[in-house]
């Protein structure tokens, strides 16, 4: 047996806590508590008149908060740090809440059966979801996108570009927030059924029912809409398998022209799958949600789209973990 010094467990601690600190972070969003701090710092008291807690449960909360770097704490009493206050205290352009909801509702549950996912394959999968979780996660995965949506749509890759396919586009957020950055885009979103359904709420609550068409179908099996110079796949690679995702590709090179730009906005990793480190936990996400699903490396894409008539044009990140790999076809 070795001798000397035992090295330091921390990392290994640290790690195995960090469900507490996902658990604390989803109740706090949950109750409230960033929401009252909006106006400014409060004491205990007023936080718990204003959440519902009492104080000891109000403590418990905003002090797990303090110690995550998510609120300060001095004299004049708790509040927002400035990332709380613009992506959860509900008064930024930006939020994060029903991310989090997403994530507590629906993705941490499946997290429970990650071993027997990774041995056995998953128990249920995201695609099956009833009306109302559907609305939970596309309502979720929209919010931790915006970023990158917003990156994508002040790029230069869609300058001269007049029609977009969004295939598998989810809430329609992707082509609303493009057209909107675009003046002379149009769109089509094709979605299934269930998420199709929220699209089109979507679009005509924005107003942009004649710069934006939502299409009901499968993108793997119905029949792609043609006529469109860009196609745009955001969100959609980590679904499926190699082979599934290279006749996806063939699928959508057969419904455009020479030229045609293709946009694949996901959690591109580098030749490893372990950096950047969010894509790759985020494995793990698919692989309890999804069948076959997965992260690619940049590297995997170029071979795909070389193999479906596809010329690799470029990557770039947008925004944290979330890439962009560009091609034309060919």
């Amino acid at each position: 047996m070795a001798t000397g010094a035992a090295p330091d467990p921390g990392p290994v601690i640290q790690t195995a806590c960090g469900f507490m600190a996902a658990k604390h972070l989803f109740a706090a969003g949950e109750l409230g508590l960033f929401e009252c701090l909006a106006d400014g710092p409060a004491d205990l008291a007023t936080i718990a008149a204003r959440t519902g807690l009492t104080e000891r449960t109000a403590r418990i909360s905003a002090d797990a908060m303090v110690a995550l770097g998510l609120l300060t704490h001095d004299a004049d009493g708790y509040r927002n740090t400035p990332v709380t206050q613009f992506y959860l205290a509900g008064t930024g352009p930006a939020d994060l809440r029903p991310f989090l909801r997403f994530w507590d509702r629906i993705s941490y549950p499946a997290w429970e059966g990650l071993a027997d996912a990774l041995s056995k394959g998953p128990k249920a999968r995201i695609t099956e979801l009833d009306e109302e979780s559907a609305r939970i996660a596309s309502l979720g995965i929209e919010a931790v996108t915006t970023g990158a949506a917003l990156a994508l749509a002040h790029g230069e890759e869609l300058a001269g570009r007049e029609r977009l396919l969004d295939i598998g586009g989810g809430t329609g957020f992707w082509s609303m927030t493009l057209t909107g950055a675009q003046p002379e885009l149009t769109a089509t979103v094709v979605e299934l059924p269930t998420v199709a359904a929220i699209a089109r709420e979507r679009v005509a609550a924005a107003g942009l029912g004649d710069r934006v068409a939502v299409v009901a179908a499968d993108v793997l099996s119905a029949p792609l809409p043609p006529g469109h110079d860009a196609c745009l796949l955001a969100n959609l690679i980590h679904y499926f398998s190699p082979e599934e995702n290279r006749a996806l590709l063939t699928r959508i090179r057969d419904v455009v022209a020479p030229g045609a730009l293709l946009l694949i906005a996901d959690f591109w990793t580098d030749p490893t799958h372990t950096e950047p480190l969010m894509a790759a936990l985020m494995a793990g996400e698919f692989a309890v949600q999804l069948p076959h699903g997965d992260v690619y490396s940049v590297d995997e894409a170029r071979d795909w789209l070389a193999a479906t008539g596809w010329r690799f044009t470029g990557h770039r990140v947008l925004a944290g973990p979330f890439s962009v790999v560009t091609a034309e076809a060919v």
